[in-house]
């Protein structure tokens, strides 16, 4: 047997070992390096800097580097595999835990439960003490199917393969068994009943339910219903008694996370008008109170997450989160305090609001210099194609709500709070997603909420049936792109101006 060469990653500083001839892709995806095209060599997001030794990579593919500006020393990881001993350079990708600590209401219970937010890119989940509502122990990790594509459609392609559909449905099982076992020795404390939420699609991959019915027009499922389970139909250690549940879809790709996120942010209890926007690997948005929530789906979510954009990644160690105006110079903040190494969703959004106060791009987002791109800092810019992609994203979230409203009777007046969960609501300046036109209403109304999947399914823990009974007949799912004149609203939602509104 060949002896196990050593691959150091830094700045990690972490010494791995792996038989010769091992593609970089099997060593890296557990560390939260990304392929989000699924590991074909086309995103080119998986780029890592030889320090010393080397790696056997495609010929063709170092040479596309090269072509991009890159010297001698990059790779793409998931063309390259090892034949010695070697350090590579790569940028800390830790994703942002939303260990969320939000206090919400509840009912006091007994035992102890346990909340997990399934998302597309990042896992979370919580043991809560039933009786007094206290996190006993949070843990967080990357989802391991991101090797498999970052976004939603190519994880959907990969799934379409029965083979492929089975391997992710065991990959991501196994991986949350690993996770609860490391809380459950950590606290020692067994949870009697699990609450999953998530996307449709991972409702799908989890329950391991066909997607080809997502795969295309008109992206309907009739099997997103709430899925039970005792801990042997998964295969984890726990007792035969624990509950698991994974809460049901509301939509095509509109799942138990966005119900969560009702929950959270009290939209099904309140009497005055609410939104929810979440701009994570999708994008879905609620409107709604008491009486009624509508519903949909925006395909926003790849430009938000950097899979679209050229130089995009999520919002992790390394990512440009901000770009703002310094005594009229471009000043950017990274994540980390690190080497940029690309920009994320809310970096995309500074940048565009940016460049059009500085006059380098027009309302309808061309480049009035004719060049192809704008540079944000060394080997960093924004092309032409990445602000055509924010237009587009920016355009469907504003189309949505616009519709959502038309369908109640109502304005945008008419809306008391809009709340911008996940994530990327960390890191948003709203002024600048006002200036573009993304949120068409006054930043006095604008509310970051965190996580309020992890929060909805915290309380879902509490009163899971209750809740689901008297929330999900009162929401009705809507298919944008059927509504007479969509076509006509996004053109008219396209143009970067800051003084649109919600009711034009």
């Amino acid at each position: 047997m060949s002896a196990k060469l050593k691959v150091r990653l830094e700045p990690l500083g972490i010494v791995l070992k792996s038989n010769p001839g091992t593609p970089l892709m099997d060593i890296l995806h557990a560390y939260g390096i990304e392929f989000p095209c699924g590991g074909k060599g086309t995103c080119h997001n998986c780029r890592v800097r030889i320090l010393s030794g080397n790696v056997d990579s495609d010929p063709l593919y170092k040479g596309v580097l090269q072509a991009e500006g890159m010297d001698s020393s990059w790779r793409l990881a998931c063309k390259s595999s090892i034949d010695q001993d070697v350090t590579l350079e790569v940028a800390q990708q830790d994703a942002l835990m939303l260990a969320d600590n939000t206090s919400f209401p509840f009912e006091p219970s007994h035992g102890y439960g346990l909340a997990i937010d399934l998302g597309t890119s990042t896992i979370v989940m919580q043991l809560v003490n039933l009786s007094n509502g206290h996190i006993l122990v949070a843990a967080a990790s990357p989802n391991p199917q991101i090797r498999y594509g970052a976004d939603i459609i190519s994880r959907i392609t990969y799934a379409l393969d029965p083979a492929g559909l089975d391997m992710l449905c065991r990959l991501i099982r196994e991986h949350l068994g690993k996770m609860i076992y490391g809380i459950i020795k950590h606290n020692t404390q067994i949870p009697r009943n699990i609450i999953i939420v998530g996307n449709t699609v991972m409702h799908h991959l989890f329950a391991g339910i066909d997607v080809r019915s997502l795969s295309f027009f008109p992206f309907e499922t009739s099997k997103g219903g709430k899925r039970k389970y005792r801990a042997n139909d998964v295969g984890w250690d726990l007792p035969l008694e624990t509950a698991i549940s994974f809460m049901p879809a509301l939509g095509s790709f509109v799942g138990s996370d966005i119900l969560a996120g009702i929950l959270a942010t009290g939209m099904d209890t309140s009497e005055e008008l609410m939104a929810l926007i979440d701009l994570g690997t999708n994008g879905e948005i609620v409107v709604g109170n008491r009486d009624l929530m509508l519903t949909a789906s925006t395909a926003a979510g790849p430009a938000f997450e950097g899979t679209h954009i050229s130089q995009g990644m999520r919002a992790v160690t390394g990512a440009i989160s901000g770009v703002y105006l310094s005594n009229s110079r471009v000043k950017f903040h990274v994540i980390g305090n690190d080497k940029p190494q690309g920009i994320c969703g809310s970096g995309l959004i500074d940048a565009v609001s940016v460049f059009l106060h500085q006059g380098k791009i027009n309302e309808t987002g061309q480049i009035l210099s004719g060049e192809s791109g704008i540079t944000i800092t060394e080997g960093i810019k924004l092309t032409q194609k990445d602000i055509y992609e924010y237009i587009l994203a920016k355009s469907a979230i504003a189309s949505g709500i616009h519709i959502l409203l038309s369908i109640l009777g109502k304005s945008g007046h008419d809306i008391k709070k809009i709340f911008i969960a996940g994530g990327f609501g960390y890191f948003i300046t709203v002024s600048n997603a006002i200036v573009t036109g993304l949120i068409e209403f006054p930043e006095e109304k604008i509310v970051k909420s965190g996580n309020t999947a992890l929060i909805g399914a915290k309380m879902l823990l509490f009163r899971e049936e209750d809740y689901e009974k008297s929330i999900i007949s009162r929401i009705r799912h809507v298919s944008l792109e059927t509504y007479a004149g969509f076509q006509d609203i996004f053109i008219r939602k396209m143009n970067l101006d800051k003084k649109h509104n919600v009711d034009d």
